[in-house]
């Protein structure tokens, strides 16, 4: 067997990588993003508010006094490796590359959205909704959605590109809200596919237990779910995922390796809600 692997071979392995996880990363697109970062920190600006004053004739105009400031993104570098041993195959056979795309693009997603996991729980949001509103001990439920609507809408929050990163459990709280699967009170008939999409004005986005870390906790037994916009959240990506396939002698081997350089940051808490669950 040869030990080159042609260019077709690394740029097909490489395209299919980022098909994959573009598709299995449960957060792509749903934030602010900034590729081709040069550097190794991105900035993010933030923009003030302004109020208009009444004008009077002959009188100098009075300026907004818009305040600017802006925040970072810190660039860290991954990397996601595996070996395709040259005796468990008579050459790089298709089926061996579609089981490494998988394994490697699902490390990678898995790791983007964990940076904006992250970012969210580095946010100096003050925004909570307690694990106990709606019931002592509560998992997620209409009363703490209705609550995170009203947190957002009092500070202004766009109503469209409102996000729900909640985890599986907090899902099988809410299934079991009358309010959220009956079609008298959501178009959306959840316990059809047992899964929410839309309500409230939010995209629901479900994650399980992840190596990575997931959703945390903030406390014993208290799970930490986002509500956020995704203009309050940002990413910078300094080198989007790429890929390398060498031969190392030592292993009889193929070494598979994608590597991607990101970093994300929170913008503008005031766009976050913590809505937090209890899970015995």
């Amino acid at each position: 067997m040869s030990l080159q692997i042609s260019s077709a071979f690394v740029t097909l392995f490489d395209a299919e990588v980022k098909q994959a996880y573009q598709g299995q990363r449960a957060l792509a697109g749903l934030i602010r993003e900034r590729s081709g970062v040069e550097g190794s920190t991105v900035k993010f600006p933030k923009i003030g508010k302004g109020v208009a004053t009444q004008r009077i004739p002959q009188a100098d105009v009075t300026p907004l006094n818009v305040s600017y400031s802006q925040v970072t993104a810190t660039m860290s570098d991954y990397i996601a490796a595996e070996y395709s041993d040259i005796f468990n195959q008579q050459k790089v056979n298709f089926d061996d590359r579609r089981e490494l795309v998988q394994v490697v693009a699902g490390a990678i997603g898995r790791r983007m959205d964990q940076l904006v996991i992250g970012a969210l729980e580095a946010s100096s949001t003050s925004l909570t909704v307690d694990e106990d509103l709606g019931g002592t001990n509560a998992s997620l439920n209409v009363t703490k959605l209705r609550r995170a609507k009203r947190l957002l809408d009092a500070n202004n929050v766009p109503m469209d590109g409102r996000i729900a990163l909640i985890h599986a459990r907090s899902l099988e709280g809410l299934l079991g809200e009358t309010a959220a699967t009956s079609a008298d009170f959501n178009s959306v008939r959840a316990l059809v596919a047992g899964e929410v999409n839309t309500f409230l004005g939010f995209r629901f986005v479900t994650i399980g237990d992840r190596d990575e870390g997931g959703l945390g906790f903030g406390s014993a037994n208290i799970r930490q779910n986002w509500f956020f916009h995704r203009d309050a959240v940002g990413m910078g990506i300094g080198m989007n995922s790429k890929t390398e396939i060498n031969y190392v002698p030592e292993k009889t081997s193929f070494l598979v390796a994608s590597m991607f350089s990101a970093g994300a940051v929170a913008i503008d808490a005031e766009g976050i809600v913590k809505v937090e669950t209890y899970e015995a």
